[in-house]
């Protein structure tokens, strides 16, 4: 298991590889094998103006693709999606967003990542102890050294404790707000605008703003 070129500074831990591999000999795991690095593939360090945190792959049938909380073009939108489009609606004044397929994003400098990259059919968290959060929180530790302005954007309480390895001399925004879900939208993630403040801290910093 080789990271994307663009991403080499990184080691993948030791065992790691031999895990993952024996979960995809022995399981059905989401995403596709061939999707399992597509957020670093499309959007390398180089380019990454915003990064959005999630927990772990979709794990129904059809719907993981390798990048955080996105979904084929055509595939029912999950609910924590509905809802990331209901406020970028309200926050940009933007016509809801139909399609869940976020490559647009990534290939704007917007890194999906889940900190675990796989997980087994119908078993959320499935694989939160394979070794995947210590690869992913040192993919997050490189970016430190990235002169462009990064935003992090951090939804719910487990991604809000990344907010340490964005740590930098160069320009950072941290947003953080309570997860998307249907359990938690309404506590504070409605009206939280991450998108307007994106484009505004990139603007300030002489960035062309994402278009979301």
């Amino acid at each position: 298991m080789r990271l994307p070129s663009a991403w080499q500074a990184v080691s993948v831990p030791d065992g790691l590889a031999d895990a993952v591999e024996r979960e995809y000999q022995s399981h059905t795991v989401y995403p596709p094998r061939e999707k399992l690095f597509a957020a670093l593939e499309k959007t390398p360090p180089a380019r990454v103006r915003a990064v959005i945190l999630g927990q772990d792959p979709y794990h129904e049938p059809g719907q993981a693709m390798g990048l955080a909380f996105s979904v084929p073009n055509g595939a029912k939108l999950p609910p924590s999606l509905r809802n990331i489009f209901r406020e970028r609606s309200d926050d940009l004044g933007l016509p809801l967003r139909e399609n869940g397929d976020l490559t647009d994003w990534a290939e704007q400098g917007v890194l999906l990542l889940n900190c675990a990259l796989t997980v087994r059919k119908g078993e959320a968290n499935s694989h939160s102890a394979l070794g995947w959060e210590r690869l992913v929180d040192d993919l997050l530790r490189s970016l430190a050294a990235e002169p462009a302005p990064i935003c992090a954007v951090l939804w719910g309480g487990f991604a809000a404790k990344k907010a340490p390895l964005f740590a930098s001399s160069h320009p950072r925004l941290i947003l953080t707000a309570p997860h998307p879900s249907p359990l938690s939208a309404y506590r504070g993630f409605f009206g939280s605008k991450p998108f307007s403040q994106i484009n505004a801290f990139l603007r300030s910093h002489g960035e062309p703003a994402i278009c979301w």
